[in-house]
């Protein structure tokens, strides 16, 4: 199947269509999809801010260990550059010609976007990717809460997790109950049909990410004035790297952290001004990368290269910060239950995706009781089964990041400006598409190979082991 062909009759009904033009990605977060929701700016900053911190923000004191302060900062502070130029080439063609989901819908949303550009086979291949990727943010959500309250291992140590050390190791302490008792808690919030039903939460959520940067940086401050901690490296050091290309491998985690394209459309619609969404962006952009890299570095001044994957594994006993407990306690559960209320935000996303993929042509998800209950129930076993398969974040997001989360946020948009079906691209914003796309595939080639080269690295000294035993 072809897309419409496109004229200029067509063209030059793209402004009598306008109330069309700003129809969210999820349907049942606008109201009739209406042209402009009355929402503010700080509405927006707020909705995209809740929009692109997530997990991501566990991995960066991580990523600073692996590249040192100043590289880490630089490569934040690039990629969120790089977000906001991708954003912008994607409003720019966004609500001209023809979307890819029917012949009443224009390119109101991302998939429209790609419809419009590339054809049916484009906005499904958009809708695949926005669905592994959600899915993989919500496998991560979950492996965070299991290393907060069950706890974790790594490198032969174990860092419990607060029922752990409240009540010690018990049945129900268990990674395995704790992911169950999640899902119990969650269900109520992911059965909700609207998006807007959730705006109290996603509120809630925010205050709680600042509660917890609050106090991991006063733990950090307070570690150092009474010298259990030092100041980081500013720079790799190369002598704990098995090869430099392992420096790779902290882009696609940066990556991830600033891929919230798939909710851009959605928060668009609900401005009273639509144009006023490029500000919104760049203000949440500098708020979210100010946020990271003070995370980050905290995290990182705190535990040195004991630093994990997720960095909440490493408030429990042994942290060394000489301060209270309960405030190790504190800033883990703050941070686990702002993931839990964020939770069914993406996971809205998630089924929407998946939706349009199995049942295309049906009734809205909404409407659908049965499908709506059945297809929640089927996504919240995979996401159990796969939390519980996956031993950590690090490696989820490591290949996640250099597969799906760079194409959604880097390649697609650079390949729609390259596209130029509606010939408005100038000659400077095809050499910045086509850059961003390069960068894109050369990092992610590069932090790929080097993962499956230490994968099988570890898994012969590991061999090595087991045979001289």
């Amino acid at each position: 199947m072809t897309p419409p062909a496109r004229t200029s009759g067509k063209r030059a009904d793209a402004g009598a269509s306008a109330g069309a033009i700003d129809e969210p990605l999820l349907p049942e977060s606008s109201a009739g999809g209406r042209h402009g929701g009355g929402a503010s700016v700080s509405g927006a900053v707020f909705n995209v801010s809740t929009s692109i911190v997530g997990a991501g923000i566990m991995s960066i004191p991580a990523a600073m260990r692996v590249l040192g302060v100043v590289p880490a900062a630089l490569l934040i502070a690039a990629v969120a550059a790089l977000a906001d130029v991708s954003v912008e080439f994607m409003l720019r063609y966004t609500g001209r010609g023809w979307g890819g989901g029917g012949k009443d819908e224009a390119a109101t949303s991302y998939a429209g976007t790609m419809g419009d550009a590339f054809g049916r086979a484009g906005a499904a291949l958009l809708n695949v990717f926005v669905a592994l990727t959600t899915t993989g943010t919500l496998v991560v959500y979950l492996i965070i809460i299991g290393d907060v309250v069950s706890g974790t291992a790594s490198g032969g140590v174990a860092h419990p997790g607060v029922l752990q050390e409240w009540f010690g190791r018990q049945w129900w302490t268990s990674r395995e109950v704790v992911l169950v008792a999640a899902a119990a808690i969650l269900l109520p919030l992911v059965l909700r049909k609207r998006v807007d039903s959730l705006r109290f939460t996603s509120a809630i959520s925010i205050l709680l990410a600042v509660v917890f940067m609050l106090i991991s940086s006063g733990i950090a401050l307070y570690a150092l004035f009474k010298g259990t901690a030092t100041m980081p490296r500013m720079f790799p050091d190369f002598s704990r790297l098995s090869s430099p290309f392992e420096l790779f491998t902290a882009v696609p985690v940066i990556v991830v952290a600033f891929t919230f394209h798939f909710n851009v459309h959605p928060i668009r619609a609900e401005l009273s001004k639509t144009s006023d969404m490029k500000v919104a962006v760049r203000v949440s952009l500098v708020l979210c990368a100010a946020i990271y890299a003070a995370v980050g570095f905290f995290g990182f001044l705190l535990f040195g290269d004991a630093t994990m994957a997720d960095v909440l594994a490493n408030f429990d006993r042994s942290s060394g910060a000489g301060v209270p407990q309960a405030l190790n306690d504190a800033a883990r559960l703050s941070y686990a239950l702002h993931l839990v209320l964020v939770f069914p935000l993406l996971l809205f996303s998630l089924r929407v995706n998946v939706d349009e993929l199995l049942f295309p042509g049906r009734r809205p998800l909404a409407a659908d009781t049965r499908r709506f209950v059945s297809l929640t129930a089927v996504l919240m076993a995979v996401l159990y089964v796969l939390a519980i398969a996956i031993p950590s974040i690090w490696t989820l997001f490591e290949y996640s990041g250099s597969t799906f989360a760079v194409t959604i946020s880097l390649i697609f948009p650079g390949a729609i400006v390259l596209r130029d079906v509606h010939g408005i691209a100038k000659r400077k914003d095809k050499a910045l598409a086509a850059t961003m796309i390069v960068l894109a595939v050369v990092t992610s080639s590069i932090a790929i190979a080097s993962n499956i080269m230490s994968s099988i690295s570890d898994e012969d000294r590991g061999g090595h082991v087991a045979g001289r035993r």
